[in-house]
């Protein structure tokens, strides 16, 4: 049986060790058996190093508790980075070795960006050509493949990405084809795929393929999930009042399940029942008083 998880959310806890135990005692009276980790929310990773004392006491709070563990390595590490690839691949590096020392089996790695989310303000942001954008994709292939090696008791799982307005294409993760060719282009057994339902959901939209299609073509390689709504409109870069784009039905909203336009049942119903991992719920903390409604939702959809 495929358990329900919870993000800890990196922008909620914002290095308060307080604050993360009280969200963890909360999540587990909720009946929530899974919880995903976000090292870069609670200061473990500093400039590229694992903080061992900031470990030490992190651990010391999850004795407390009984969840399955799965980690969010932190957002901008990004492998085709142009000035700073080893310091990226510290940073992961530092992520999983917080993951083996908590016996977390998966660390969700956004895709790779030919244009970084940080370049995104520079105009104008010149798309790179097929054959800069191939040297990328080798570039990051062949750090997932040491990085890998390094951590063989952990699944690296690659993220689909969102897109945007004003700048999409920026990263191979927008397509699920070109996620699945990069995948088996780095052919290590403990790299595979994190399918997030609401980023599937706007890319289809966006680019205009058909849903299903892309994760009947992927599904073998899926071993994580993040599980959120949204109504399927993109929006710019810029655009990142929650509270602004919601009467419009618009961004990546990271809803509870059920309250959005995501096909959740039928994408469910294309993984289950091979898919044996966990079903990680990913709200914004605005949603974090919704859980248990998101818990129960998922749950019913789960019910022959």
């Amino acid at each position: 049986m495929n358990i329900i998880g919870s993000k800890i959310d990196e922008i909620r806890i914002d290095g308060s060790l307080a604050r993360f135990t009280r969200d963890l005692e909360q999540i587990s009276a909720m009946g929530i058996g899974a919880v995903e980790l976000p090292p870069h929310g609670l200061d473990l990773v500093v400039n590229g190093r694992l903080n061992l004392k900031r470990q030490e006491a992190v651990l010391k709070i999850l004795k407390g508790f009984d969840f399955v563990y799965s980690i969010h390595s932190p957002n901008p590490i990004n492998l085709m980075d142009k000035n700073q690839a080893p310091l990226h691949a510290d940073v992961l590096l530092a992520t999983l070795e917080f993951a083996r020392q908590i016996k977390a089996r998966t660390v969700v790695y956004h895709a790779g960006r030919f244009i970084p989310e940080e370049e995104f303000n520079i105009f104008p942001v010149r798309s790179p050509i097929q054959r800069e954008k191939q040297e990328l994709l080798e570039k990051e292939a062949l750090l997932l493949q040491s990085i890998a090696a390094q951590y063989p008791d952990v699944t690296i799982a690659i993220e689909n990405a969102r897109p945007y307005l004003s700048q999409s294409p920026y990263s191979y993760g927008e397509f699920i084809d070109q996620l699945k060719r990069q995948v088996e282009a780095v052919n290590r057994k403990n790299v595979k795929i994190n399918l997030d339902f609401g980023h599937l959901f706007m890319t289809s939209c966006f680019h205009g393929y058909d849903l299903l299609e892309a994760v009947a073509s992927i599904r073998h390689l899926v071993v994580h999930t993040h599980i959120h709504d949204n109504f399927g409109a993109s929006v710019h870069h810029w655009e990142k009042q929650q509270a602004h784009q919601l009467p419009f039905g618009k961004g990546d909203s990271h809803m509870p399940v059920g309250w959005g336009s995501v096909p959740i049942k039928p994408i469910l119903d294309m993984l289950l029942p091979s898919y044996k991992g966990l079903l990680m719920m990913e709200l914004r903390s605005r949603y974090f008083d919704a859980i248990t409604e998101s818990k129960q939702n998922l749950a019913r959809l789960l019910t022959p």
